[in-house]
């Protein structure tokens, strides 16, 4: 057997062409996260989209393992009767999960802290919430974590280290 094609080596990015009627937001945007349809909920492999071509229906999408993006996150945990019901601080190391209910679609973000969405289907893990670079003296933003509150819903733009294809 002949081995002429390879997508990705160990250590490589991945950065895979995925047709949008695979995704589940079949409108991607750049530098927006994206999830791949899976026979599973909460299965889904899930990256950060780098380009889109409209004409092909073909979006680029980042699937690499601990790359760190800035994404909307907001800070919902639980639904009750299709909208938010609980809340909580997003602090560093925070699993991030990919949310693709009604509510957050509404609102035109991809990303909550709940593992499951306003339907009561598993979220996929997206990442981890990590502290980003402030200047270039290696500052972080360590120091405005907690964010949010727990008694009410509230999105943030944050660091998220993204699990990708690397789960």
């Amino acid at each position: 057997m002949t081995w002429d094609y390879e997508v990705a080596s160990e250590g490589a990015v991945r950065h895979w062409e995925i047709p949008y009627a695979r995704l589940e937001d079949v409108t991607p945007t750049v530098r927006e996260p994206a999830a791949v349809v899976s026979l599973l909920p909460g299965t889904q492999i899930t990256g950060t989209i780098l380009t889109v071509d409209a004409t092909a229906a073909i979006a680029t999408i980042d699937f690499t393992c601990g790359m760190v993006y800035r994404h909307s996150v907001r800070n919902v945990i639980t639904y009750a009767q299709a909208a938010e019901s609980a809340w909580q601080v997003i602090n560093i190391g925070d699993p991030v999960y990919y949310d693709g209910g009604a509510t957050m679609v509404a609102l035109g973000i991809q990303l909550s802290t709940s593992t499951l969405d306003a339907a009561g289907v598993a979220n996929p893990l997206f990442g981890f919430v990590v502290p980003a670079p402030l200047d270039a003296n290696w500052d972080t933003d360590s120091a405005l974590f907690p964010l949010g509150a727990a008694n009410a819903g509230s999105t943030h733009r944050i660091a998220v280290m993204q699990v990708g294809a690397g789960r």
